[in-house]
């Protein structure tokens, strides 16, 4: 064979080793994002209040895995420190209400409040069916270890830096970031939280939410660049009445999403859809979830 088509063939066999090579090793899919209470997704979201204290024992991994396995995309939980400086998923400061223990939460360690009973007062009606299940107090960073998939709302109930400062480091070791908001009534603890790591999205405090309410009220809308990335609120606060169409339509404006709670009423969830609402946080998620699918159906998908 002549010298030329020797180099004529080593071409076109090089040539066509790089087009093969393109199609050997296609271009990755995209990963989709991780849903976050802190950003508008095309269909409203279902957040499990306390794992849907309807369906199983508030705040507990039997309620989160009941919430989760009745189609709700987030949990919504509550967090103390124990003894030894763990957040502990639980709403109130004491133990008495949900537990077979009385006493302070802060009074024990993370260990000890695992081993507590705290299906103890669930279902009163059947006879107190999930006691003595070994369902305990869990600390946050199994919470978030076992739905790594799962949007959170974290509600921090001690106003202090400290319980901030273990929220975020808690956040950080479950990296999870990108798919918790933080919420609170304290001030100081919001503000703890914005400054240890402003990556980590938190809600408006109440006093932030009772001046954006206000200056919507007098045609202001929400300040821009505000330190908060969404709003979690009751509909009515007392007499004050929070969520209205035209509030909705001041926090859309500066495009953060706003979730409700506790909505657990079939007419009211249908209601706050239609006014635009993005998330509804709930003790039935199980019937949220049927309202919302049918809302989201009956306008042919994902709202616009």
């Amino acid at each position: 064979m002549a010298p030329a088509c020797c180099l004529l063939l080593a071409a076109c066999s090089l040539r066509l080793t790089r087009d093969s090579l393109r199609i050997i090793h296609p271009q990755p899919a995209p990963v989709a994002p991780p849903l976050s209470p802190a950003h508008r997704h095309p269909t409203p979201l279902v957040f499990a209040h306390r794992g849907g204290r309807d369906l199983g024992p508030e705040n507990t991994i039997d309620a989160f895995d009941r919430g989760l396995a009745a189609g709700a995309d987030g949990l919504e939980l509550d967090v103390h420190l124990s003894a030894d400086g763990i957040p502990v998923v639980h709403h109130d400061a004491d133990l008495d209400r949900c537990t077979n223990h009385q006493g302070p939460i802060a009074a024990l360690t993370a260990a000890a409040l695992c081993d507590l009973d705290a299906a103890w007062s669930f279902d009163e009606r059947a006879g107190f069916p999930l006691r003595g299940r070994g369902i305990g107090v869990p600390p946050l960073a199994d919470v978030l270890e076992r739905y790594p998939d799962a949007a959170v709302v974290i509600e921090i109930k001690a106003a202090s830096a400290g319980a901030a400062r273990a929220v975020v480091r808690t956040i950080h070791d479950a990296r999870a970031v990108d798919r918790v908001c933080v919420g609170s009534f304290s001030q100081l603890a919001l503000d703890a939280v914005r400054a240890l790591d402003p990556a980590i999205a938190t809600s408006a405090s109440s006093d932030e939410s009772r001046r954006a309410l206000y200056r919507s009220r007098c045609g202001l809308g929400i300040r821009r660049r505000p330190p908060y990335r969404a709003f979690q609120v009751p509909e009515r606060a007392g007499r004050l009445t929070v969520v209205s169409p035209q509030f909705i339509g001041a926090v859309h404006g500066r495009d953060l999403p706003i979730q409700v709670w506790t909505v657990n009423e079939e007419a009211d969830m249908r209601r706050l859809l239609d006014w635009g609402v993005d998330g509804l946080i709930t003790d039935r998620p199980d019937l949220a979830v049927a309202v919302r699918d049918a809302w989201v159906r009956a306008r042919g998908g994902a709202r616009a």
